[in-house]
């Protein structure tokens, strides 16, 4: 693993474990992160000596969605284009990670907002700390949402809750995830890394082809990932360009409000 890695991957004994390493900006999505957590999933995908996967982070938060700065840089270059991430990054991303064929652990410390929320519930089971905090936060920048969002939040929580969710980009915490179903299990934030190590520990060491199995048959159930991502797709590609998206993401940059003018 080199100093420019920032995404871990290791394998120990079936079990591979892909780690978030972007630790000082909040393991924000950049590029770099998207492109190796993508190349990481793929790897794991194609392993076929790995019999579960664990995605977790370091630092104090999980993860808090897109990189604002780096998308910010994107919209002066080329607005037009400020977000084919979502076609180039993001939706290969979500899609790899549900296509992983054995069972998918995240943990889940801190902020987890955005795509970085997105990522999570792509997971087959969560275990959250007690101090995980969670938003969809896409509408606070004028967006509409993606990597996954409007499938998964819908599939977990029904239409009202989700909606309510991605509109008005209310915060929740472990202990209401935990109630709605969204996380599987909460521990204290000091025991999340044991935790959760030895809940995909139990996994690896399980019988594999039934948990595949499992997931092929609540696949199944829940279909409609791949449309809700071209969806998503079409979209941020249009609000993307939208002057009431600019401005809000320069006013979050900026620490100050930002005012809506509906277009």
């Amino acid at each position: 693993m080199s100093s420019n890695d920032v995404i871990g991957l290791s394998v120990d004994a079936g079990l591979a474990t892909i780690t978030l390493r972007r630790a000082g900006a909040s393991n924000a999505l950049d590029r770099a992160v998207k492109e190796q957590l993508l190349a990481a999933v793929e790897k794991v995908a194609a392993d076929d000596s790995v019999r579960a996967l664990l995605v977790a982070a370091e630092g104090k938060n999980f993860c808090v969605g897109q990189d604002l700065a780096e998308h910010v840089a994107g919209l002066e270059a080329d607005p037009a284009h400020a977000m084919d991430t979502v076609a180039e990054h993001y939706n290969p991303l979500l899609r790899a990670l549900a296509g992983v064929r054995v069972p998918v652990i995240v943990a889940i410390n801190g902020a987890c907002v955005g795509a970085g929320l997105g990522i999570a519930l792509a997971g087959d089971i969560r275990i959250a700390g007690e101090g995980a905090k969670f938003a969809t936060a896409f509408t606070g920048i004028a967006l509409a949402g993606d990597s996954g969002l409007s499938h998964t939040l819908v599939e977990a929580l029904g239409a009202s809750r989700a909606t309510g969710l991605m509109m008005l980009g209310d915060r929740f915490t472990a202990a209401q995830a935990l109630d709605w179903g969204l996380v599987h299990r909460v521990v204290p934030d000091a025991e999340l890394g044991d935790a959760s190590a030895a809940l995909a520990r139990q996994l690896a060491d399980g019988p594999t082809a039934a948990y595949a199995q499992v997931k092929s048959l609540v696949s199944a159930a829940s279909t409609g990932l791949s449309e809700a991502l071209e969806r998503e797709r079409a979209a941020a590609e249009a609000l993307g360009q939208s002057k009431d998206h600019r401005s809000a993401v320069d006013a979050f940059l900026a620490k100050t409000a930002p005012t809506f003018e509906g277009h």
